[in-house]
């Protein structure tokens, strides 16, 4: 299993030589197996430069989304596969209690926001969650997750490892520190225990998180110690806020995990980065 992050952002950043390293696109990963099966982890502005390395051989790629706020799904209509009649399309996301997915998804697929109406386009829509499903060589787990709008979360299992997707995440809503928490009670906890790479939402620091409770996020202390509670092997900060820079990015890693000591690996997401499992 292959795991390239191609958007790394909240929402995008600026442009420069401040966010070179971290980048600047919106959430998007790619997750490839060793048989040749491709599944995208949301939709964000990262997904056209995904689009450009796919190899010609490809003949169906999955689309998991985890919500539809827009930064996650900002690069939807510009994925080049949705316009190949030789690629199946599978786009895999949550609908709401009253709308179903194709509605939702309608709203922005549609004139004025976009000129291609989502009907037009050839894709198959699954909604999760809805237990355990087959993809090519994964075994995929969907679940609701703390985060405004139903959201829900991904654990990817295949026989080199397992991979846990939480890119906008809340476990704790700031009333009790996490290791008070019982795993299997915590948000996200089962999706993400014992996972050998965890992907997971980091937006704040400790400070700009004291005046964003509720919002569905996570702060970097918080995140490290979700890692701590579901006993992972190596945590990918995630979902970085666009107004922090390179340079405060890699200031409040050093910060967090001089306080935290984890047990486990900590590896930032870097847009462009490369996992192995």
């Amino acid at each position: 299993m292959r795991v390239t992050l191609w958007g790394t952002r909240g929402s995008l950043a600026t442009p420069g030589p401040e966010t070179a390293r971290y980048g600047g696109n919106t959430s998007c990963v790619e997750v490839r197996g060793r048989e040749g099966t491709v599944l995208v982890l949301d939709a964000g502005t990262g997904i056209r430069r995904l689009a450009a390395t796919l190899p010609d051989s490809v003949r169906r790629v999955d689309l998991l989304l985890t919500h539809l706020h827009m930064d996650h799904i900002q690069g939807l209509g510009f994925f080049a596969p949705l316009y190949r009649p030789d690629i199946e399309v599978h786009i895999w996301g949550p609908a709401s209690t009253t709308l179903s997915l194709q509605t939702r998804l309608t709203r922005y697929l549609s004139p004025p926001l976009f000129p291609v109406r989502l009907r037009e386009l050839p894709c198959k829509l699954h909604e999760v969650p809805g237990g355990e499903v087959d993809i090519g060589e994964f075994r995929v787990s969907s679940a609701l997750v703390c985060h405004p709008g139903p959201t829900v979360g991904y654990r990817i299992s295949a026989a080199e490892g397992i991979l846990t997707y939480l890119p906008d995440h809340e476990p704790a809503l700031g009333a009790t520190p996490l290791k008070y928490l019982q795993r299997e009670w915590t948000s996200g906890g089962a999706l993400a225990a014992g996972a050998d790479l965890l992907i997971h939402d980091s937006q704040y620091d400790t400070a700009e998180y004291a005046g964003h409770i509720g919002w569905g996020h996570s702060s970097l202390k918080q995140t490290l110690d979700f890692g701590a509670l579901t006993e992972v092997k190596h945590l990918v900060p995630f979902h970085h806020d666009p107004a922090h820079t390179d340079a405060d990015l890699d200031r409040l890693m050093a910060a967090a995990m001089e306080e935290a000591k984890p047990a486990y690996q900590v590896t930032p997401g870097l847009e462009g980065a490369t996992f192995e499992l």
